[in-house]
């Protein structure tokens, strides 16, 4: 089956939101499609930095402000800007490449993603982040310098924010955890009955506190995603 090109894509680049356009389209076609790209992100649009990329060449002067009129009106975008790296890519492709390289990899996070389950008896340790694709069974145990997650049931140990990072959280999405643990604060005994939702973890105080991930939504207030 032969996909159809759609006439907006989007993908987070750096610092900014590149949006790949399709000029031939209507303005009102576009206006469509930018809706829809953009009440994904939700509040990550705001104050963000939008590169339009335009396909083809022409003159597309006219165009490029009615979008940016529209995304800063519709949207509180910080700013909407032309690609004007294409040319420059063509003339030095290695260089460029060679950069781009360089960026991402001095943005990495130190994550260690494991796929399976952690089995009665066993121990995964990150030093930083640990994603699980999987479970955490009972008698098993997740312990990380930095955040734990679980896509999948914690029916387990889990141990996140060694030795001292009270920031730290522990998600999971079935959230039945036999005992969890952040920097020194330690809860235990969580409702096996409880249904299955996502839940996470986090220390307020002294204490450990356990709530619905999408109804808290812990993070929707950043204005720009952060490396934790």
């Amino acid at each position: 089956m032969k996909d159809e090109k759609r006439p907006v894509r989007l993908k987070g680049v750096g610092d900014s939101l590149w949006v790949s356009i399709d000029p031939a389209q209507s303005i009102e076609t576009l206006k469509n499609e930018l809706i829809t790209v953009f009440q994904r992100l939700g509040h990550l649009t705001i104050q963000a930095k939008v590169v339009l990329d335009l396909e083809g060449d022409g003159n597309y002067d006219s165009l490029i402000s009615e979008i940016r009129k529209f995304l800063k009106e519709t949207y509180n975008v910080a700013s909407v800007i032309e690609n004007d790296k294409k040319n420059k890519a063509e003339k030095k492709p290695k260089v460029t490449q060679q950069d781009w390289d360089k960026k991402w990899r001095s943005k990495r996070s130190d994550v260690l993603m494991i796929a399976g389950r952690i089995r009665s008896g066993q121990k995964i340790k990150a030093r930083r982040h640990l994603v699980v694709l999987g479970d955490v069974n009972p008698g098993g145990e997740a312990m990380a310098g930095g955040d734990i997650i679980v896509l999948g049931s914690l029916k387990g140990k889990a141990v996140a924010g060694q030795p001292n990072n009270h920031d730290a959280i522990i998600l999971a999405l079935d959230f039945k955890p036999t005992q969890v643990q952040i920097g020194m604060n330690v809860a235990v005994g969580i409702d096996t009955d409880a249904p299955q939702t996502a839940e996470f973890a986090r220390v307020e105080g002294d204490n450990i506190v356990v709530e619905e991930y999408m109804q808290a939504n812990p993070f929707s207030k950043l204005h720009w995603p952060q490396a934790r």
